[in-house]
């Protein structure tokens, strides 16, 4: 009879395990923005990637922190070209400054709304204002969240520096908005880290993206325009003629687990320590906060699941996902 049952109900299980994991997107898109061109590339190939992922993941909504209006523009013009899956993905304006935790915005309240509803992670690939005045706002909603995964943290004293080590970066998305992932952590949500550590390995080069230029659709031509100039911003700062594009490794986390080596349950801490960068608006600063991990910390409440390496193979699924 229990064989009889599981035939049965087989086809049903299947189709629940196959179904596509419904994700809030949260972003601050800036790829294609004049102001100081060329911006930041990897949030736009992190949302094409996305895209094209319809079978894994489901973006139930997108909200943009910093440059909102633009992000806004953006994120809907990549929307007409790579949305193919029939269904229209919301976009909502968020902290413009993403640095006002607290202040509700038309991204926090229809992140607010969404949560009401159902239980999801949110993949947050910049400040996380948004996340964070949703939770500090609506505490209530904490238990909504399954997890956020997040572009930032370190191994504590690992450096940031791209490329041939020529320059250190921050920890941007962190320094931003130091009390949002205060606010997270204390909440005691699961929060999901893959910063700059677990992408310092992948470098998408001239030669990788070389199908753009020769593709004759409008978006992938578009892409390429604003992928080649920060190609040749890293050249001159880093060294090497490519990028690497961040914000796919927390993404991948939720499409491709296995391709990750992760610390579990680590402790996670804010340092103040001398200020390690030498690029970007906050090398005038003598000090600054670090967001770091380690089995060493005995004396936080803050935990994390840190995603420390990316193994051979993912870097061939990014570029394979642009081509598709």
């Amino acid at each position: 009879m229990k064989k009889i049952l599981l035939f049965l109900f087989l086809p049903t299980l299947l189709f629940a395990q196959s179904k596509p994991r419904r994700v809030w997107f949260d972003t601050d898109i800036m790829i294609g923005l004049p102001e100081r061109a060329p911006r930041e590339v990897d949030d736009g190939v992190t949302l094409i990637m996305a895209l094209r992922q319809a079978d894994k993941i489901e973006l139930a909504g997108i909200s943009t922190v910093t440059y909102v209006d633009y992000g806004y523009d953006v994120t809907q013009k990549i929307l007409g070209w790579y949305n193919k899956t029939g269904k229209t993905i919301p976009v909502y304006k968020g902290s413009d400054s993403g640095s006002n935790t607290g202040v509700e915005t038309d991204a926090s309240r229809a992140m607010a709304a969404a949560l009401r509803r159902e239980k999801m992670p949110i993949l947050a690939l910049g400040p996380v204002t948004n996340v964070a005045t949703v939770v500090k706002n609506h505490p209530e909603l904490a238990a909504q969240i399954e997890e956020v995964v997040v572009c930032a943290g370190r191994t504590s004293g690992f450096p940031f520096r791209p490329g041939l080590e020529k320059a250190t970066v921050g920890d941007y998305n962190f320094e931003r908005d130091t009390l949002a992932f205060r606010v997270l952590f204390d909440a005691g949500i699961k929060v999901v880290l893959s910063g700059f550590e677990c992408s310092a390995y992948l470098l998408l080069g001239k030669t990788d993206i070389d199908f753009l230029e020769k593709s004759s659709f409008d978006g992938d031509q578009w892409l390429y325009a604003q992928l080649r100039p920060w190609q040749g911003r890293a050249q001159s700062l880093f060294g090497v003629e490519g990028f690497i594009p961040y914000d796919v490794t927390p993404l991948g986390y939720l499409t491709h687990p296995e391709y990750f080596k992760y610390y579990r349950d680590i402790p996670v801490q804010i340092n103040i320590k001398p200020n390690d960068s030498t690029i970007g608006s906050s090398v005038s600063r003598r000090e600054k906060p670090f967001l770091d991990v380690s089995y060493e910390y005995k004396n936080t409440k803050w935990r994390a699941l840190y995603a420390y390496k990316t193994l051979p193979g993912f870097e061939e699924i990014v570029i394979e996902s642009l081509k598709k």
